[in-house]
């Protein structure tokens, strides 16, 4: 298995046991969504075009759309609007200008209100027209004089054309004929490249820069919208879930596997055992306020605990159980008696622990005992060989079950052994029929004798 597939299958168990708790995240990140959306007034943006006619390069209307946005253009549209309380530095960040396909300048205003907006564009569209015209037009410019100049110096040339083809005569010669036709052909390739410089003038088609038409009201809010606010709220305070869930899993101290746990207890390991049950481990059941909304909430169930695989049949439990209490006799005294150590809180190693207790021989008396592990309290020897701690894997840290212990030798106890504990979900009777084994709570097909279960030490 990969480890994106590791990763999915944690995600899916957070959502499967803790989405009562994502849920109330999720209410809550949509609460603070819609409370920012108070606080910021809704919005809203309308556009106006503007056409520059001619010929224009990228970069120019990128010249354009900059000079549309210039503190000129906006100081010039927040003098003609007079709103109070609002100049041209207040709406330079309500302003934007895009340069579209066909040599369009596209003008965005954004307001409080839909007229505003409206009125807003439109007024920086016209300011933008009229500032650019001025512009073409100021004759301040030297290389603005320029056509005017040759212009005049063509109409000149015009004219003296004129007089040399008088000067040709009628047209009685030949060569009288071909001067006056060469004359005539001049005086036309001047005429038609006046024409061509007046269509090519830049500055007459700057100052023909139109506005297509007054913008459109807009009728939605601009982004982000209160309900934008309110589903990233939500999203985010979700995902936080997530994450957070994923983070403690990984940053998580709690021993897994036999040897560690039987190292933090300095205990030797005896076995595993299963013990049936659907459903995920939980955590201890408190009482009060606290532990009701833990309850509520589903913080009392364990979703970092994979799901219980599928166990055998009743009877390779109860034998597995059998062994365990085989070993422990081995290493017990004349004196064959124990407590049983079960952490508070843990029900897995609690249903282990009476298991235990019914599986063991006539001579082996087990007594069991819950300890809390925040202060672990161990009851005084009192007749016992020592201590025996079954609790389940993954619940405890290497701290608490160091506490664990030295609360047993503090009354007395040796730590003779450690039985971990771990769910499997049951077999049902349609499922025990079909694989050909008895149902659950059936006697198990398998001979063990009369004193079978009393396990010799």
């Amino acid at each position: 298995m990969s480890d994106e597939t590791i990763r999915l299958v944690t995600v899916g168990r957070i959502l499967r046991r803790r989405w009562r708790l994502l849920a109330v995240l999720a209410v809550l990140g949509g609460l603070v969504g819609f409370g920012a959306s108070l606080l910021f007034p809704p919005q809203y943006t309308a556009s106006a075009s503007v056409l520059l006619p001619g010929v224009w390069q990228e970069r120019e209307l990128l010249t354009q759309s900059e000079i549309a946005t210039s503190s000129v253009v906006v100081d010039r549209a927040a003098a003609a609007l007079g709103w109070p309380g609002v100049g041209g530095g207040t709406l330079t960040d309500r302003v934007s200008a895009t340069a579209a396909d066909g040599n369009i300048i596209k003008i965005s205003g954004t307001a409080e209100t839909p007229e505003r907006a409206q009125q807003l564009s439109d007024q920086v569209a016209k300011q933008f027209v009229t500032f650019a015209a001025r512009t073409a037009g100021d004759g301040s410019d030297p290389s603005a004089a320029q056509p005017e100049e040759l212009r005049q110096l063509v109409a000149q040339a015009s004219r003296r054309i004129t007089e040399l083809a008088d000067a040709a005569g009628p047209g009685q010669t030949v060569e009288s004929v071909q001067t006056r036709t060469e004359l005539t052909k001049l005086r036309t390739a001047l005429q038609d490249a006046v024409k061509k410089l007046d269509q090519v003038d830049p500055a007459a088609a700057k100052a023909n820069m139109v506005v297509m038409g007054p913008a459109a009201r807009p009728s939605a809010e601009a982004p982000p919208t209160r309900t934008q606010l309110v589903a990233a709220g939500a999203l985010l305070a979700f995902l936080l879930g997530v994450v957070g869930h994923l983070t403690a899993a990984r940053m998580s101290r709690r021993l897994r596997t036999e040897p560690e746990i039987a190292a933090a207890l300095g205990a030797a390991p005896l076995g595993v055992v299963d013990v049936a049950g659907d459903r995920p481990a939980r955590g201890p059941r408190g009482r009060g306020p606290r532990a009701l909304l833990r309850r509520l909430l589903g913080l009392d169930v364990r979703w970092d605990v994979p799901t219980p695989h599928a166990c055998g049949d009743e009877a390779g439990r109860r034998l597995r159980y059998r062994r365990v209490c085989a070993r422990l006799g081995d290493r017990l005294p004349s004196v064959r008696r124990l407590l049983v150590v079960v952490p508070d809180g843990d029900g897995t190693a609690l249903r282990a622990a009476g298991q235990l207790v019914d599986e063991a021989a006539d001579d082996l008396l087990l007594r069991v005992v819950e300890v809390p592990v925040a202060r672990p309290l161990v009851p005084d020897r009192d007749g016992e060989s020592g201590a025996l701690v079954v609790l389940s894997a993954g619940s405890w840290t290497a701290a608490e079950l160091s506490g664990l212990a030295g609360a047993c030798t503090d009354a007395g106890h040796e730590v003779v052994g450690v039985v971990v504990a771990g769910a499997v979900r049951a077999r049902t009777a349609r499922t025990a029929r079909s694989a050909g084994r008895p149902p659950e709570g059936a006697e198990p097909a398998l001979a063990l004798g009369a004193d079978a279960g009393r396990g010799a030490g």
